[in-house]
This record gives C-alpha cells, sequence and structure tokens, in this order.
C-alpha cells in the first residue's frame, strides 16, 4: 500500500483563497449596505420622479381629437403639430432667448461677487455668503410680486428713472422680456455665485503671487491664471441656471404674463386650462430634450476647448 503524501502547496494556495474568499464577503456587505441605505431614496425617486414622467411620455405618443380623449391613437402627431406650428417655435426661441439672457446677467453680476468672497477673510466671506443665500429664505412669488411693485410704469425703478433725467417717459419693465429676465436673474443669482465661489476657492494663491514675481499686472494674473482656474465654477453656474431658466414657470407667469409666451406657461396652459393632456405632455418632453441638448453640446465643448485641462 503506498503511503499518502502531504502537499505542502495545497496548504499554500488554500491560505492564499481564503483571504481572498473573505476579502470579497466584505465588499458583497459592503455593497448590500450602500443599497440598503439608498434604497428609501430610490424608490422616492422611481415612485414619485421616473415612473411619473414615464407616463407623460406615454401620453405625449397619444393623439386624441376630443380634450375627453376620444378617437385616441398613438402616433408622432403631436411632435409633428409642435415643429411645424410657427406660436410653439416662437415660445420655443422665446425661452431659449430669454434664459441666455439671463444666464448673461447672472454672470456679470455674480462673478464679481463670487471674487470679492474668495479674496476676503473667513469671516467677512461667511457674512457675503449669508446675504448671498438669504434670498433663498424667501418664497419666489414674495420675491416677485416685491418686483412687481417696483418694475410698475409708477413704480420706484420708472420714478427713479425719470428723476434722474435718463428717460422722458416710463420705460415698459413689467409684463416683457425684460421684467421676465430681471426676474429670473434676481432669483438664480445666488446658485451662479455660490458656483464660481466654490471653484475660486481652490485656487492657489501662491500662483498669482508667482505671476506678480514674474511681472504680471493684476490684470493679466487675472485672464492667464484665476479666470481660465475658475472655468469649471462658471460653467456648472451656467448650466444651473440655463437650465432652471428653461424650466421656470412663475417667475414667466408673474413677471411676463401673456407677453412672453415661455414654453413653461404653455404647457401649464395646455394641460390645466384647454385639457390637452397628451399635448401638453408633448411640450413639456420637447422642452426637456431641447434643455438636455444645449447642456450636453455646451459642456462637451467646454470640456473639449482651450481650456479642457482644467477640467480633468
Amino acid at each position: 500500500m503506498e503511503p499518502v503524501r502531504y502537499d505542502d502547496r495545497q496548504e499554500i494556495v488554500s491560505l492564499r483563497l481564503q483571504p481572498a474568499v473573505s476579502g470579497k464577503r466584505r465588499n458583497l456587505k459592503k455593497y448590500l449596505y450602500a443599497v440598503l441605505l439608498l434604497l428609501p431614496l430610490l424608490l422616492f425617486i422611481i415612485g414619485f420622479f421616473v415612473i411619473p414622467m414615464l407616463y407623460i411620455l406615454y401620453l405625449s405618443f397619444i393623439d386624441t381629437e376630443g380634450p375627453g380623449g376620444t378617437n385616441a391613437t398613438y402616433s408622432i402627431s403631436n411632435y409633428g403639430r409642435f415643429f411645424t406650428d410657427p406660436y410653439y417655435l416662437h415660445s420655443l426661441w422665446l425661452t431659449i432667448k430669454v434664459s441666455l439672457y439671463t444666464v448673461i446677467v447672472s454672470l456679470l453680476l455674480g462673478y464679481p461677487v463670487a471674487l470679492t468672497m474668495a479674496k476676503c477673510s473667513p469671516r467677512v466671506r461667511g457674512l457675503l455668503t449669508l446675504l448671498v443665500a438669504s434670498p433663498l429664505l424667501i418664497s419666489i412669488v414674495v420675491r416677485n410680486f416685491g418686483w412687481y411693485l417696483l418694475l410698475l410704469p409708477n413704480g420706484t425703478v420708472n420714478q427713479l428713472l425719470i428723476g434722474l433725467g435718463i428717460t422722458e417717459s416710463p420705460l415698459k419693465l413689467l409684463f416683457s422680456e425684460a421684467g421676465v429676465v430681471i426676474g429670473l436673474s434676481n432669483a438664480y443669482l445666488p446658485f451662479m455665485i455660490l458656483s464660481i465661489a466654490t471653484s475660486l476657492y481652490n485656487i492657489d494663491p501662491s500662483l498669482e503671487k508667482a505671476a506678480a514675481i514674474l511681472g504680471a499686472s493684476p490684470f493679466r494674473s487675472f485672464i492667464s491664471i484665476t479666470l481660465p482656474l475658475s472655468l469649471p465654477g462658471i460653467v456648472s453656474g451656467m448650466v444651473l441656471v440655463f437650465s432652471m431658466s428653461m424650466s421656470a414657470y412663475v417667475t414667466p407667469a408673474l413677471m411676463g404674463g401673456a407677453n412672453v409666451p415661455v414654453l413653461p406657461v404653455v404647457a401649464y396652459d395646455q394641460i390645466i386650462n384647454l385639457l390637452r393632456w397628451t399635448y401638453g405632455s408633448a411640450v413639456s418632453y420637447v422642452l426637456l430634450g431641447i434643455t438636455l441638448a444645449i447642456v450636453t453640446i455646451f459642456t462637451r465643448m467646454m470640456e473639449k476647448g482651450r481650456y479642457r485641462e482644467v477640467f480633468r
């Protein structure tokens, strides 16, 4: 009878496999715990966002002859009607134009404030942050009614302009594109400021000192160092403000009225007032698709442009 031989290699292999198996089990438990922690949020998002959005998408492909939903057929006629009607195309262009104006105004007003926050002491920075974020604690309806009173033909702004001799007659600031841009800029300016300020906080101050030692002027240092390195914050702020302006309803409805028919107002009228739910759903998805397309193209262009290194 041949004696049983003991192979040391089997023991070495088993010792190597045992830590690997235990490591996989620990990783599996971590993933399981993470899924359990995220489960309430996932259920909330699926129940109150994903499913309603899918249902709206389903409705957008239903064509009805009457408001009661009679003679319903599945087609893309709602989208075809939108892109062939000059009124809705004008509303789409108006929405994009107002949103772009809001982004420009917010950027011009917000960047100096963000730069001041980045250059000041921590105590002053905290105070400025509180002042910038404080309007977000007030309802946007209340803020819009405040601007409504200021922009009236006999309001404070027009009286001030006439008193200073800048204009002889009251300007049409209310129920116009200018009024909507003013209201949206006031509502979303804090998002632009905080986005840019967060990017400016991460810039190493020694870079500007080195540029000054090499003979660069403050303006040259700003153009060559501060502005390019703050581009991620600028892009994120522009995307936030543009996206929220494209989907804003309260401010255009109060400050623009029927004179500024942006797409959110048009979709609301189609669904609530005219009871054309399917066509209103199609208008909503056109607005969503156009917004995503513009944001995606803009971010890709910035990330692959001249200053693409700062986005890595």
